[in-house]
């Protein structure tokens, strides 16, 4: 149980930490700091006998222009990402900034040239005071050319990354993985971990003591303490609810069925609040973040219907991946059974994708065509839940079209794809 617990938590942390420009340039500077030091081990082993010797010069040479550059290109890193971070939250949504943050390429570049520069100045301070003997030379001359052939790679293929980090297309990729990821796991643990929820929630309501997003649940916190108490907890309030003064986020029950007279403050614990929806647990965020981004496209300041095609299509992909049968979910064995879990929405999950491309695009034949393809295949590739969820928003988006389209041709297009096949036929 511990271990279960352990790892969910430590993937929660992991990724909020990726959320962070100065984590990985610190790890690297420790390492190079480490690394520039590791040389001076050589001196005390037999390799003085056999290494060439190593001008002294030379490698202060090597050394002061790696440490003069790095701190230039370095500089121009991190310019260069601000300015992507700005034109995703701008072109996209700024929703989408915490995916463009995480983007490994950028961080692992930056990284690379800030160790490099660090490695390059302990190292010269180094070889300027004599601290290393022929030995010890010779390592740290191949390991800074070791580190020069890495920042070479590192900058040429930064180059072509951050020419496509923070455009439009990178960034609704980006929140497709995002969302895809979240889906998967949703997927996989329907609930969390823990057991269907059976009928409405009742007991003892445990409220959150701020105002926020749930961004994480600890169901496994949950178990444990339930297992001391005989009690059974009831989560109301999934990942991407808006926990408020009045809006429950767990109940709690004894084995009798009653409202169990219990402290709620570690049962609330387990919730951890935030201020901002995390993409992590909330498969419903990155279809909102999409829908955002089709909805600033469609905009009449932007007018750019192929993005929100682009996003249909997107959202069509996501939802068939959503339908597809999981086998982990068949062969899930329930972790935590005294923690029951309501499933996910369907119809809160497609109010979240296409109402608002609906209603955008209800005056442009092109998006509100492509529309009607989307949901049309979406009610014939999934189940009955699916298929009520998309017909009526299929017929909800052709009403709103009806109305804002004043060209015959255009209705009569939108009508004939909004038809079903058997019909049409």
């Amino acid at each position: 149980m511990a271990f279960s617990f352990s790892v969910d938590r430590l993937r929660f942390l992991r990724n909020r930490l990726r959320d962070r420009l100065w984590v990985k340039p610190l790890v690297v500077c420790l390492l190079s700091i480490a690394t520039a030091f590791i040389a001076k081990l050589a001196d005390g082993s037999g390799l003085m006998a056999f290494v060439p010797e190593i001008a002294v010069g030379s490698l202060e040479t090597l050394l002061s222009i790696m440490a003069a550059s790095m701190l230039v290109i370095a500089t121009f890193s991190v310019a260069s990402m601000v300015s992507a971070y700005a034109a995703a939250g701008s072109t996209a949504t700024p929703r989408s900034f915490p995916v463009v943050v995480a983007d490994d390429a950028s961080q692992n570049a930056l990284s690379t040239f800030v160790g490099s520069f660090i490695f390059s100045i302990v190292a010269l301070t180094a070889v300027k005071n004599d601290y290393y003997a022929a030995a010890g030379l010779f390592i740290l001359f191949v390991l800074t050319v070791f580190v020069f052939s890495v920042v070479i790679v590192t900058f040429v293929r930064w180059v072509d990354n951050i020419a496509r980090l923070g455009r439009l297309g990178s960034t609704i990729r980006k929140v497709e993985q995002a969302a895809e990821a979240a889906l998967r796991r949703r997927r996989a643990t329907p609930w969390l971990g823990g057991v269907a929820a059976q009928g409405k929630p009742c007991g003892t309501a445990v409220f959150a003591a701020r105002v926020g997003y749930v961004q994480h649940i600890d169901v496994a916190a949950l178990q444990c303490w339930a297992e001391e108490r005989q009690a059974r907890v009831l989560v109301a309030a999934l990942p991407g609810t808006f926990a408020a003064p009045g809006r429950a986020l767990a109940y709690i029950r004894d084995d009798g069925g009653d409202g169990a007279e219990q402290d709620g403050e570690a049962v609330a614990a387990a919730f951890q609040i935030g201020r901002e929806r995390l993409f992590d647990d909330d498969p419903r965020f990155g279809l909102v973040v999409l829908s955002e981004i089709a909805g600033r496209a469609l905009s009449p300041a932007v007018n750019d219907p192929g993005t929100a095609i682009d996003i249909v299509g997107t959202l069509l992909r996501l939802f068939v991946l959503w339908n597809a049968p999981s086998k982990e979910v068949d062969e899930q064995v329930p972790l935590h059974d005294r923690v029951e879990v309501p499933e996910v929405s369907l119809r809160d999950m497609f109010d979240d994708a296409f109402t608002a491309i609906g209603r955008d695009g209800a005056g442009v034949v092109e998006v509100s065509v492509r529309l009607q393809k989307a949901l049309r295949a979406l009610a014939a590739v999934g189940d009955t839940e699916m298929r009520n969820a998309a017909l009526y928003h299929a017929r909800l988006a052709l009403k709103r079209a009806e109305m804002a389209l004043a060209v015959d041709e255009d209705l009569a297009a939108l009508q004939s794809a909004a038809r079903p096949p058997e019909a049409a036929a």
